[in-house]
This record gives C-alpha cells, structure tokens and sequence, in this order.
C-alpha cells in the first residue's frame, strides 16, 4: 500500500513538471514584425495606433515622439540558479511631424543598443552641501555606534 502511495505522490509531481519555460513578456508583442507595416511620409497617428496600439510612452518635451517597448525574459537553466535571461529588448521610436504623419522611424533590438554611445561629463553642483544641526547629530550617533570606546571620555 505504501509503495503504490509513493508512485501516485510521484506521478502527481512529475505531471505537473513542465519543461517549456515561463516567458514574462512585456509590451507591444512582435514589434519587430508590426513596425514594418508603419511607412516614413506614408503612416499617420491612427495608423499606427491601430498597428501598434497606444504608444507605452509619449516625450514629455516633444509630444510627436513616441516610443514603443517590447522586453521578454525567462528564468535561465537551473545551473544558474533561475537568474532571469533577456530573450527580447526592442524599442521603437518613432517622430511623428505636425500633421501626424511619421518623420523618422528607429527601430532598436538587443543587439545594436550596445552601439548607443553616453556621455562621461559630470555635472559639478554650485551649492554648497551645509551642515545642518540634524547631519550633525546623527554623524556623532554613527561615530559613537561605530566606536563606542573611543567615545567614552
């Protein structure tokens, strides 16, 4: 009775085992393939929103700016102990002209976002950090936490 017990416990985990893994996909699906049927010159603001749908952010400086986001990742092979994998990055951006009809269209994948150059300057802040009675009295409770015999006179 026992044996047969352990084979149905058994039986019930592996049924439930899949081996096709879970991808969390987020964003507008099969972009790469929906953004070749949007034309330069051609496609207006409601051809794309029916293409596309609603854009998942719009530029807060330039209202004719749109972006388009697809991401899916999946939790990678056991051996690396399920640290999640990117399998899609895809923005789209797309600059559209006065009247709505599309100006510029830039299609990045997860493999040219690396050729995106940044810049190293730093901006130095003019303001000058003061310190207020509050920093000052929780700077002496740190330094007495962090020596405390030292602080005993």
């Amino acid at each position: 009775m026992k044996n047969i017990l352990y084979l149905f416990f058994i039986f019930f985990f592996v049924i439930n085992c899949t081996l096709n893994k879970v991808v969390n996909h987020h964003g507008v699906h099969f972009l790469e393939k929906k953004q070749q049927k949007i034309f330069i010159n051609k496609s207006n603001k409601n051809d794309i929103i029916n293409i596309l749908g609603p854009p998942s952010n719009i530029s807060s400086f330039n209202e004719g700016l749109w972006f388009y986001v697809e991401r899916a990742s999946s939790s990678s092979k056991l051996t690396k102990l399920g640290k999640k994998e990117l399998l899609i990055n895809n923005v789209l951006v797309l600059e559209l002209g006065r009247r709505g009809i599309l100006k510029e269209k830039i299609f990045l994948n997860k493999d040219n976002m690396h050729a995106i150059k940044f810049t190293d300057y730093k901006t130095n802040s003019s303001i000058s950090k003061r310190q207020t009675l509050i920093y000052d009295f929780l700077s002496s409770i740190r330094q007495k936490i962090n020596n405390p015999l030292s602080s005993s006179n």
